[in-house]
């Protein structure tokens, strides 16, 4: 059973991540896993949307609900951020 209070949790953490590069990892049917990469778009109350660009530069928009991500029907990791080395 779901709480609401960890439905609010998870819509906080991403709402903190609004900008940042994530991946999102589903289950595509026949022994398929899914894999989005892209920005944390938006958060609505009930989904968040993923700004997603594939390998010929197309740009979509996926969403996906905290419900899911609550039951793990979609499994998410945060990317690393590129270091801003100067060179001296």
């Amino acid at each position: 059973m779901i709480i609401s209070s960890d439905l609010e949790k998870c819509r906080s953490k991403f709402q903190d991540l609004i900008g940042k590069r994530i991946v999102c990892k589903t289950n595509g049917g026949r022994k398929r896993i899914i894999t989005y990469i892209g920005t944390v778009e938006h958060c609505y109350p009930n989904v968040f949307t993923l700004l997603c660009e594939n390998e010929s530069g197309k740009q979509s928009i996926v969403s996906f609900s905290y419900i899911d991500v609550l039951t793990r029907t979609v499994r998410v990791g945060i990317m690393p951020e590129k270091s801003q080395e100067v060179a001296v």
